[in-house]
């Protein structure tokens, strides 16, 4: 049965109408003028996925075990415990043996389905065949799962240990200290504004949990953990991160084509031989299968589609068997994650808090396995937090012992050793060489180099885009209902909602900070750090038109996997002075935020790098529950 953890406690839906502003009809919403309720509480996590339902739960485990009360507090932009939650996903339970040792002999525990077989299949347009996998991924004693399901599970039993959960509570701001240096915790962000900014009659100000220890557990490409890294430099030294984005369907097969535990992993076709990618196949419990397709997004083509890879990817007999008969989609989603691998792990932590899970990015690629590494994370950084907050005073906590606990542990081992595979792809050798040498790594040297391959030249996916000139346009083949559908009717199957009448929680925004660099304020370092400043004017909107039009062709357009951006035909945008109106050519940006399923695509891959995703009303988003 499918647990999950209540919508929101009683206790703060009254804290927070108790705090509550006196409420002004329509007017413009002025952050700088609100009363805002504030909570004190030990440690803050923001984001209910396994990294940081981990830590709380270890929080709570070293409270039994040293007598000492710690006050957790895990703040889930979801409606539910696990709606946002989606990965392939094949689960190593090391993490999990090491958190809940008895986890087997727990009543309800969804992890139902052990692997009984693992291969890898090379495709071309009509034929495949098997060939070598890595040793990491043929690795056995793991399960077919529908992680969603895992973390509602890992909720429920987190708010059983006196954890308090709160769903539907989006952490919108860092606090930070008055010199600017150090993180206080949390700021929820505001509820019941319209489109405009304006308070309507249901408005409630964000809260703010002031905490000794913040941990931030968004996963991949977070909003806070964004901002945490460029105002702390942590990745100085680091290379960039770089991701994939991941597209996935749940079937409901023929009973005579399901083969429970079976995993298979594929590459070559639909790609081409100079695009990273591969798809998967993973036959889960009750007669279900998990399919998929991860792109890595330093794809260079805008005319690639990622969701009409996936759906070309279906037409290949392999799958077409396989879903044929009595077989029915029920579900589908997609999620950048991860893919730099050790040399893009930033430094963890800062003045009164740490990155834990894929806020820092821990994903073994070779495995294409993450959540073991993301729930160990959390417990090291809980095991640190406890004792900072044992042994400081009132000032910042220093976590300093998660990032040298995290280097001796069997996650830094983890990644060492594949350290080298994911880049190769990357480097001169090409596709081709990316695979021998991958192949050589994994199954001979096992990472025992004296090098390790870096972005030396400190390039984002997003600056490996091609101009339009550049590229040849791509013809996909028509939709093939039920085999394949266009992505409205995919989109629907996400349970997608936000209330229709908010502020666009996506922005085209200019930062006027120089680079990543926040600075400090004047000339004066006793100053501290500067706010970050930026611009949204027409003229913002007006250049990101012009530039991912004239020379992208307009990749937002056919790339985010929920159909959100659309560049528009309309006459007088080029004179329009508001900036939602306002374009090039005659052409405009539409933002249907309405369909956004927080995959986080338009971020990472923009050519123009102007758009930022900030967090829309709590509750709102996909409701995932197979994924």
């Amino acid at each position: 049965m499918l647990l999950r953890c209540r919508t929101r406690p009683a206790s703060t839906r009254l804290l927070r109408s108790l705090h509550s502003t006196p409420l002004r009809r329509r007017e413009l919403f002025d952050p700088n003028n609100v009363e805002r309720a504030s909570d004190e509480v030990d440690v803050c996590i923001v984001g209910g996925g396994p990294a940081g339902l981990s830590a709380a739960i270890r929080l709570k485990q070293l409270e039994q075990e040293k007598g000492r009360e710690v006050r957790v507090v895990v703040l889930e932009k979801g409606a539910e415990v696990g709606s946002h939650i989606l990965s392939g996903a094949v689960l190593e339970p090391r993490g999990l043996d090491e958190l809940l040792p008895d986890w087997k002999s727990r009543e309800g525990h969804p992890l139902t389905q052990p692997t009984t077989s693992t291969s890898m299949r090379f495709f071309t347009e009509k034929y495949d065949f098997r060939i070598p996998q890595p040793p990491q991924m043929a690795k056995m004693g793991t399960y077919v799962i529908s992680l969603s399901r895992v973390t509602a599970w890992l909720g429920s039993i987190a708010e059983e240990m006196g954890i308090e959960v709160y769903p539907g509570f989006a952490g919108a701001g860092l606090v930070y200290s008055e010199d600017g240096r150090s993180v206080l915790g949390v700021r929820t962000n505001e509820v019941g504004l319209d489109r405009q900014g304006r308070m309507k009659d249901s408005f409630e100000p964000g809260m703010e949990f002031r905490a000794r220890v913040t941990l931030l557990a968004e996963g991949a490409h977070g909003s806070l953990s964004k901002e945490a890294i460029r105002r702390f430099k942590l990745r100085d030294g680091r290379d960039p991160q770089t991701y994939g984005l991941g597209l996935k369907e749940v079937w409901r097969v023929d009973p005579s084509k399901h083969e429970p535990g079976k995993v298979v992993h594929t590459m070559g076709w639909p790609l081409d031989f100079h695009t990273y990618g591969g798809g998967w196949v993973y036959h889960m419990d009750e007669g279900l299968v998990s399919l998929g397709f991860v792109v890595g997004l330093n794809y260079t083509n805008p005319y690639l589609s990622p969701y009409r890879e996936l759906q070309r990817m279906k037409h290949h007999p392999y799958f077409r068997k396989l879903l044929s008969g009595d077989s029915s989609r029920i579900a589908y989603g997609a999620r950048v994650l991860n893919e730099g691998g050790l040399q893009s792990v930033p430094k963890l932590h800062f003045p009164g808090g740490a990155l834990i899970g894929c806020s820092a990015g821990f994903l073994n690629v070779a495995k294409i396995k993450g959540t073991h590494n993301a729930m160990k994370t959390g417990m090291l950084a809980a095991e640190a937090a406890f004792d900072a907050l044992e042994s400081s005073d009132d000032g910042p906590v220093d976590l300093s012992a998660y990032e040298e606990s995290f280097k001796k542990s069997w996650v830094y081992d983890d990644l060492h050793e594949v350290r080298n595979v994911r880049p190769s792809f990357d480097t001169g050798l090409g596709l081709w060489g990316g695979v021998v040498y991958s192949g050589i790594d994994t199954l001979l040297l096992r990472g025992r180099t004296p090098w390790t391959f870096r972005n030396k030249e400190g390039k984002s996916d997003a600056a490996h885009t091609k101009r339009a000139s550049e590229c040849k346009p791509i013809e996909y083949p028509p939709f093939e209902p039920p085999l394949s559908t266009d992505l409205l009717t995919s989109v629907a199957l996400t349970g997608t909602n936000h209330a229709e009448d908010q502020p666009v929680h996506l922005r085209v925004r200019r930062y006027l900070a120089p680079g990543e660099d926040v600075g400090r304020e004047g000339s004066d370092p006793e100053k501290g750090l500067q706010t970050e400043k930026w611009t949204e004017d027409a003229e913002v909107r007006r250049e990101h038109v012009k530039t991912n039009v004239g020379e992208y062709a307009g990749l937002l357009g056919r790339g985010c996997p929920a159909q959100v951006y659309e560049y528009v035909d309309d006459e007088g945008a080029d004179s329009a002075t508001e900036p939602e109106k306002a374009g090039w050519q005659g052409k405009r940006l539409v933002i249907n935020s309405q369909n956004c399923i927080h995959c986080k695509f338009c971020d990472v891959k923009v050519p123009t790098q102007d758009i930022t995703w900030t967090v829309p009303e709590g509750g709102g988003g996909p409701k995932y529950t197979i994924t």
